[in-house]
């Protein structure tokens, strides 16, 4: 039977894959199946990042030059533009976007651009798996009807199945090779082989009974994170009307040993997952007629964050007799979390946007992130030197990069609002530094 066939293929790792979308999940999955002896071709529309593959170059943070060479070198890795070669692969993962649309609904349009791509070079005995984050029943009311219509009978002669990914941008210490992967198949065989394929290049797989479980299951993942960190931003809210430090409190708090896991206030929140993932399981849940409300009040008090911070650093210039009109401030960060470039959704976007339309003078520094456009207005990160921070009104900072030196910062910057808790235990004059 096929599924006998590519079941061996994927054991002996002799299954020929590929791998539609080369961000930063595709690209880190598409290096460890290579590394694992699999012949991978990957597949993005982007023309400067298949053109940097297949030179042996990365352009992720996490995915190293000296990594990826050897690997394009030997042949078992390489990129293109088009889907055309979909036919050849035993093996076809899609890991492209799914963003949100300005109306807050899914927007899965890459996900079916992919699967039109490649539909008319698809055969019996390959494997399809859905990588990309989405609503529950993404796999089996939208994929599988499509695959069906050619003619392809899932379970029989063509396998399709969900893996939700769980890159984690800038994480160290855990990585596509170690974090445990989730499979949900359409049948039960589709389960097999994806677990198979996986197993190869990942620590531990957990089956589930279904895609739409494990869709689920990785929208319960950024909903369980997006509600935390909205309860932390409330916290800053409350502490500062009663005159305690939020991070000493949860610091504090993280002491228990048991039913608590900490979680930190922040100028908003940022990426491809957090900002997104919840509002795809509410939007879902509204379809089957029921209101999430922790899902859209944790939304709420997370995008009214760069407000806030806005506010702060209002009343922080004002306590110093400035007016944010005409005031110098230095947003040191851009990215949505520290130690990567990637700006989507970042909430220090907006903040500059309302600094600058409330006639603030801004500049920003972010070793990761060398130029942005804000309202078609393009700015070029500065370095952070000591004239530069002698220079500005208030340092802002918004994403706490490791290369910044902080203790610097306090000791020059006349003002500092700090959104992250950079500044905890230096010492500076009374009122240089203020804390979310």
């Amino acid at each position: 039977m096929w599924n006998e066939t590519l079941l061996r293929k994927l054991e002996s790792r002799t299954a020929r894959v590929s791998v539609i979308g080369l961000g930063y999940v595709g690209l880190s999955l598409a290096v460890e199946l290579a590394k694992a002896g699999f012949e991978v071709r990957g597949v993005d529309l982007d023309l400067e990042r298949v053109n940097l593959l297949n030179r042996g170059k990365s352009y992720l943070v996490d995915v190293a030059g000296e990594a990826l060479a050897p690997l394009v070198a030997s042949g078992r890795l390489a990129a293109s533009t088009d889907c055309s070669a979909a036919g050849e692969a035993d093996v076809l993962i899609i890991c492209v976007p799914t963003p949100l649309r300005k109306t807050k609904e899914p927007d899965i349009s890459f996900i079916l651009s992919a699967l039109e791509n490649t539909l008319p070079h698809l055969r019996s005995g390959q494997l399809m798996v859905l990588e990309s984050t989405t609503y529950p029943g993404t796999t089996e009311e939208v994929i599988q009807p499509r695959l069906e219509a050619s003619g392809l009978v899932i379970g029989r002669d063509f396998f399709l199945a969900f893996s939700p990914e769980r890159v984690d941008p800038g994480n160290k210490r855990f990585t596509t090779a170690n974090i445990p992967k989730v499979v949900g198949g359409v049948t039960p065989g589709c389960t097999k082989l994806a677990a198979a394929l996986y197993r190869q290049v990942t620590s531990t797989v957990f089956e589930v009974s279904s895609p739409r479980v494990a869709e689920t299951a990785k929208l319960l993942e950024n909903t369980f994170r997006s509600v935390n960190i909205a309860l932390a931003n409330e916290l800053a809210f409350a502490c500062r009307r009663i005159g305690v430090d939020p991070w000493e409190v949860i610091e504090a708090a993280a002491t228990k040993p048991f039913g608590f896991m900490p979680f930190y206030p922040g100028p908003g929140i940022g990426g491809h997952c957090i900002p997104v993932d919840p509002l795809y399981l509410s939007w879902k849940m509204r379809l089957n007629g029921y209101e999430p409300r922790f899902i859209a009040l944790a939304d709420e008090i997370n995008r009214s964050m760069p407000d806030h911070v806005v506010d702060l650093t209002i009343e922080a210039l004002n306590h110093r007799r400035r007016c944010l009109n005409g005031a110098n401030v230095l947003v040191m960060g851009i990215a949505y979390k520290r130690g990567v470039g990637d700006t989507r959704e970042s909430p220090a976007l907006e903040i500059v946007k309302q600094l600058r339309d409330r006639g603030a003078e801004v500049t920003y520094a972010d070793p990761h992130v060398p130029s942005i456009i804000v309202d078609g207005v393009a700015l070029k990160a500065v370095e952070l030197t000591d004239e530069t921070l002698a220079a500005t009104d208030c340092a802002l900072i918004l994403t706490d990069h490791a290369e910044f030196d902080y203790r610097r910062t306090a000791e020059i910057a006349p003002l500092v609002v700090d959104t992250r808790n950079a500044t905890w235990g230096l010492a500076a004059p009374k009122g240089r530094i203020v804390r979310l």
